[in-house]
């Protein structure tokens, strides 16, 4: 049997574990690229400039969507408020769910699809929103969709959101700087104000690898993290609720489930507490492609939550 708080505090110092490798080598993609950026302008410190500009361009751009994030999330989703009087169990659910975990009550809205999900955004706990599609809440009992409710309020106490924002402003960096280097090498044409050395080229030859490779190692780290919070807030919903069996019964309604919903996307699906595709591939291309997925498989989710029975 696993300890609710030790599988916690495990997924927190894993997380940690990935997000400050994902650091180290954040830091050391911009140092080579600055210094292939120098080596091609012919001025060392110049290629620092690339840095900063890409560092400028992804953090607005992240800090737009961080900022704004719930209301263009919900707009894609064609969100709508959840009412009290028609949606009287799901609201109820995360109005006492927040005064147990102690947090502000986030703002309930509804998708009118049939595909079982739900999701939450928001910057922080005072801008949060919980998000559920109408076949959630028709084909969960309270049990069930208590889990979930408390899942999403894991995520929103842990402060996931905020992490992913920093996070897509690192990924964001490094594939623009790797973006640009490519295209300053395909134009050919180097600056001349300092002759070329052996180091220079090498540091060309390690811009032009760390440009192909390090925007998809990136990403594979940025989705290594998702995975890692998504177990995170599994452990934080048994924690809220004590019930494991409830979010075990949850995603395997879900998960079984084969209908798609609708109005997700590739920008909204890490949101959602299942991937809203439903894609089922096995064997050795599932193995692969699930490198690229932002949730863990929901079998392995279930086998550790029922490891907390």
């Amino acid at each position: 049997m696993i300890n609710i708080y030790e599988a916690i505090d495990a997924n927190k110092r894993k997380s940690v574990i990935i997000v400050i490798a994902f650091i180290l080598f954040v830091t050391i993609a911009t140092y080579v690229f600055a210094q292939a950026f120098g080596a091609y302008s012919g001025y060392g410190p110049g290629g620092l400039g690339y840095v900063g500009v890409a560092f400028i361009i992804s953090g607005l751009m992240s800090i737009g969507s961080y900022y704004f994030s719930d209301k263009i999330v919900l707009a894609i989703s064609n969100a709508k408020p959840a009412d009290r009087k028609k949606d009287f169990l799901f609201y109820t659910v995360v109005e006492n769910l927040s005064i147990a975990s102690g947090l502000p009550k986030p703002r309930a809205y509804i998708i009118d699809d049939t595909a079982p999900n739900a999701f939450a955004t928001g910057r922080d706990p005072d801008h949060a929103v919980i998000c559920a599609t109408r076949g959630l809440l028709d084909k969960l009992n309270r049990s069930e969709l208590e889990g979930v409710i408390a899942h999403e309020l894991s995520h929103i106490k842990h402060y996931d959101i905020r992490l992913a924002g920093i996070v897509t402003v690192l990924v964001g960096l490094i594939a623009l700087l790797g973006d640009w280097f490519l295209r300053v090498s395909w134009m050919g044409k180097r600056g001349s104000n300092r002759k070329g050395s052996q180091l220079d080229a090498i540091f060309l030859i390690l811009g032009l690898l760390f440009a192909i490779m390090a925007p998809i190692i990136a990403k594979l780290i940025q989705l290594a993290i998702s995975r890692r919070r998504e177990f995170m807030a599994d452990a934080g919903a048994i924690n809220l609720t004590r019930q494991p069996q409830g979010l075990i019964s949850a995603l395997k309604k879900i998960s079984k489930d084969s209908e798609p919903l609708e109005v997700a996307n590739k920008a909204t699906a890490h949101f959602y507490i299942v991937n809203p595709f439903k894609n089922k591939t096995r064997g050795a291309v599932g193995r692969f492609s699930g490198l690229f997925n932002t949730h863990p498989p929901v079998t392995e989710r279930i086998n550790v939550l029922n490891k907390m029975l």
